[in-house]
């Protein structure tokens, strides 16, 4: 831990973060490295009742595995979908409103498998919005709405 040249003493800790002691000029928040190790899961919200329709979009039509939800979570609704060795939380709003901005990006296999999901998608009726491929050099990539008008990125 590093002391303060100013004040002689190491930071307090609140929160995971390393804060100055009161009374030292900086503010700022300086990270430990190693604290935070990885992505556990992203949640989409959605309105009441969406579970089958969840079930339908995220399941059936992207092949995300429904994963069980523990039991004093799954009474209040939702699905959860593994995403290699992450998780995709259906979470249930009873306020909902659609996250049109803000998105998961799912990374595709290839750019013939994304192509081919895109296919699929537009077969059974959602509108892909492919991006600028010189957006982000390198990457293809698309946007969908799920069923409730929330922002998908898929990437390959």
């Amino acid at each position: 831990m590093t002391v303060s040249p100013e004040s002689g003493r190491a930071p307090t800790w609140r929160s995971g973060f390393a804060f100055p002691a009161r009374g030292h000029a900086e503010r700022r928040p300086r990270r430990e490295p190693g604290v935070i190790v990885g992505l556990d899961h992203v949640q989409v919200a959605a309105p009441v009742g969406c579970e089958d329709e969840a079930r339908r979009f995220y399941g059936d039509l992207l092949g995300l595995e429904e994963v069980p939800k523990p039991p004093l979570l799954a009474v209040r609704g939702g699905v959860w979908f593994r995403v290699g060795a992450h998780e995709l939380h259906v979470g249930v709003a009873g306020d909902f409103v659609p996250a049109t901005k803000a998105h998961p990006a799912f990374r595709v296999a290839s750019a013939s498998d994304l192509e081919w999901l895109a296919a699929r998608l537009e077969e059974s009726g959602i509108e892909v919005r492919w991006a600028d491929p010189a957006e982000i050099p390198g990457a293809t990539r698309f946007f969908v709405d799920d069923p409730w008008q929330n922002r998908l990125e898929l990437v390959a």
